[in-house]
């Protein structure tokens, strides 16, 4: 079996395993609205079995990176509704991944407020505004009250995506993002029902998921996760026991997929099979499992083989390769990326890589 075997998910029939990972770009135009430049970018990349698009905010209290796409204006509905023609009309698939920052965000950005977190935790780190380097500010705890507002962006943002035609969409719960902050006991240090024990800790994200759920239906929709992302201040004392029962739940819930960040193959820097989460989310999740984290063919194709995962997903190749699955296909040489361009450079770094034969 091959990374570029034909897979089925849910009813969606993937051409290949290989998923384009979800990859900020800072690409957006005013208003945060994807741009022609986007349709172009994510129509190069279609021969992905499936692609998941960058982090598109659910609100504008939901953003934390200079130029990046949102899910919650018409004309940002209107600019990803023609990614989604432009794919699907080069036979692509394609999900859209639903995000909120949290506390990894500056005033700047939100009209003067304060970021929001679980936590009124320090995160310690800078940030690019569009003001400049800042130091980002220590947020705002989230009112219990709110909590419900949190999960009605995600559910509107999950309408805004049906309404642009996605085939389905991934809460993004990884990075140190809003859910993760919630979920690990590092950044959530509440006292009400959305802190303390693991399942408290877990409510929010679980809560936003069977609202996603109601509006796409549970095979269409998946779930992003990193357990051994330690930067933005992220921690846990217990990850595996963390992130088992979060599989353990999703999978009750009926989600798709599971999107694991994991640096197990590639150049990323093997994670030792002592802490390795994989098998353990194998074992409690009874959807398609997505690995991510350095893989290259020999490594994907194995890693199918051997039955750990049943889709692989690539960041960087993706972006230098417009065509990496014919690549794969052929054994062939990969652009190098350019990293000067991963956030700016408009074209430059984003549409102008050469497929084969180019």
């Amino acid at each position: 079996m091959s990374i570029l075997s034909p897979y089925k998910l849910g009813d969606l029939s993937l051409s290949n395993r290989m998923v384009m990972a979800p990859m900020t770009r800072g690409r957006a135009i005013e208003g945060n609205v994807p741009g022609p430049l986007s349709v172009t970018y994510y129509v190069q990349r279609a021969s992905a079995g499936l692609i998941i698009t960058e982090g598109s905010q659910v609100s504008p209290q939901g953003v934390g990176f200079y130029r990046t796409p949102g899910i919650y204006s018409p004309e940002q509905v209107l600019g990803w509704k023609k990614v989604t023609g432009a794919v699907h009309r080069a036979g692509g698939k394609i999900f859209l991944q639903l995000w909120h920052v949290g506390r990894v965000s500056h005033p700047d950005f939100l009209a003067g407020d304060l970021p929001v977190a679980p936590s009124a935790l320090p995160v310690d780190e800078e940030i690019h505004t569009p003001q400049g380097k800042k130091t980002i500010p220590v947020p705002r705890a989230l009112g219990r009250a709110e909590i419900t507002g949190i999960v009605r962006q995600f559910r509107n943002g999950a309408k805004d995506a049906k309404k642009a035609g996605f085939d389905g969409v991934e809460i993004h719960g990884a990075n140190g993002y809003l859910l993760d902050q919630f979920i690990r006991d590092g950044s959530n240090r509440r006292t009400d029902k959305y802190g303390g024990s693991l399942e408290n800790r877990a409510r929010l994200p679980l809560e936003v998921t069977e609202a996603v759920v109601k509006v796409w239906g549970a095979k269409k929709v998946g779930y992003r996760i990193s357990p051994h992302f330690s930067i933005h201040a992220m921690s846990d004392t217990n990850p595996r026991e963390t992130f088992a029962y979060l599989a353990q739940e999703l999978s009750r819930i009926g989600v798709g997929y599971i999107h694991l960040v994991e640096p197990i193959g590639g150049k990323l820097g093997a994670i030792t099979p002592e802490v390795q989460m994989a098998p353990l989310i194998r074992k409690k999740f009874e959807g398609t499992l997505i690995l991510n984290g350095g893989y290259d063919a020999r490594s994907a194709t194995q890693t199918i083989e051997d039955g750990l995962a049943d889709l692989i997903s690539f960041g960087v190749l993706f972006l230098a390769n417009p065509d990496l699955p014919e690549r794969f296909k052929r054994d062939a040489s990969l652009n190098r990326e350019d990293v000067a361009t991963f956030y700016t450079g408009e074209e430059k770094g984003y549409t102008d890589y050469p497929s084969l034969g180019n």
